[in-house]
């Protein structure tokens, strides 16, 4: 990387506009790509206002709404396998060759985007490791400043240590990474904590708090999407919703033959991640129930779950965050295999009675059927902590300030 010359310069913004690149590896679901986007709108708030990229491995993402001042380098996708392995999602069988091209590619736009922050989210390695070449780049540097992103909850903490003595994701951290934000409650799950990750973490996380994907709701797209879904039809309805769908079929299969409340319809987003064969049939199911709505994909689905009387959902981070936010009720059925992440996110939030948890081996149309002729969960205590846009920014803005770190040291 060059020294010298603000990055704003070289790209005509002058030499007040900082530069952050989000980075995300997206192999399963649409999660780390909309996580991305509402981080990069809040961080367009920052004065001097920054010039953001996004760097991920989601073709979709050009079907996203993208705020002004933020643009996207798609990478050539990987797909998670079931046993948590990767393969290449469209582009020929070599992995190898795939995780190189990647790596290459990543390393070339962030030397010549050239940013003044870059956060990285939840794998402090990137994906099979293509992010070491790009990481040791920005340390030689040693002037953008490093974070890693996590969510609240990653694995059981026997696995998370594991897996991150394994990947040598503790000595990647202390090497390369100035501060780590967690995406949570403590008083929820302190992941530091019950994973025993504070060696690696000493004087570098915080929790920061959920973030709260309330301020999506009233866009023009959000009103758009949700007015040509609803139509004139003023009847309450269900919002079912599972991702990218890679792994939401059952509960897909399960939803169109549910029975719904007296006087309610119900919408289900598929995902456009679900193999052709079990979309084709969820849809041929739906077909036989006029009062389901059965879509592949929305851009911006944050209204039509707002004005949902009951959601029904898997348990990713995400789509978790779009409920607390919403404070609408829910049941989660989370994904259990290959990491139990979303069923202890689902077991916590279900104990506080912030939603409800189906597991899985219980799926059934009966069992969604009781559930939705049940009264609503209540939660107990005090409400979870929903302020990390805020506090993203706030720590964004002091880091892209003058002198606000120390440099890491050699």
């Amino acid at each position: 990387m060059a020294d010298g010359n603000h990055a704003g310069e070289r790209f005509g913004r002058g030499a007040t506009a900082p530069r952050i690149v989000l980075y995300s590896h997206d192999t399963l679901g649409f999660g780390h790509l909309r996580r991305n986007l509402l981080l990069a709108r809040a961080l367009r708030d920052i004065e001097p206002t920054p010039e953001i990229l996004l760097i991920g491995g989601m073709r979709e993402a050009g079907a996203f709404d993208l705020p002004e001042g933020v643009d996207v380098l798609t990478l050539p996708a990987y797909a998670k396998q079931g046993d948590g392995g990767y393969r290449p999602r469209d582009l020929g069988q070599d992995l190898g060759a795939l995780t190189a091209l990647r790596s290459q590619a990543i390393k070339a736009a962030v030397r010549v985007f050239d940013p003044d922050l870059m956060i990285v989210d939840n794998v402090p390695r990137g994906a099979l490791f293509e992010l070491d070449a790009t990481l040791e780049a920005l340390r030689s540097r040693n002037r953008a400043r490093i974070v890693l992103g996590l969510r609240d909850v990653i694995d059981r903490p026997a696995a998370v240590r594991r897996q991150w003595l394994r990947q040598r994701n503790f000595e990647t951290v202390r090497r390369h990474f100035d501060a780590i934000w967690i995406y949570g409650d403590p008083a929820l799950y302190d992941v530091a904590a019950d994973c025993e990750l504070g060696g690696a973490f000493a004087g570098r996380a915080q929790h920061v708090g959920y973030l709260d994907h309330s301020v999506r709701c009233g866009s023009d797209l959000a009103i758009t999407e949700a007015r040509t879904v609803l139509g004139d039809d003023p009847s309450p309805y269900v919002f079912c919703t599972v991702g990218g769908g890679r792994d939401g079929a059952s509960l897909c299969e399960a939803f169109v033959r549910t029975p719904l409340p007296p006087g309610h319809r119900g919408i289900l987003v598929t995902g456009t991640q679900m193999p052709g064969a079990l979309r084709d049939r969820i849809r041929d199911l739906g077909a036989r129930r006029p009062e389901i709505t059965i879509l592949p994909f929305l851009q911006e689905p944050i209204e039509l779950m707002a004005g949902a009387s009951r959601i029904v959902a898997m348990g990713g981070y995400n789509t978790t965050c779009e409920v607390l936010s919403l404070n609408r009720p829910a049941l989660i059925v989370p994904r259990v295999r290959p990491r139990e992440e979303q069923l202890i996110r689902a077991e916590r939030l279900a104990a506080r009675g912030f939603a409800d948890m189906l597991h899985p081996d219980g799926l059934s149309p009966a069992a969604l059927g009781a559930w939705l002729a049940s009264p609503p969960p209540r939660p107990t205590g005090p409400a979870l902590d929903m302020g990390g846009l805020d506090r993203v920014r706030a720590l964004a803005a002091e880091m892209l300030g003058a002198g606000a770190l120390p440099l890491r040291a050699s």
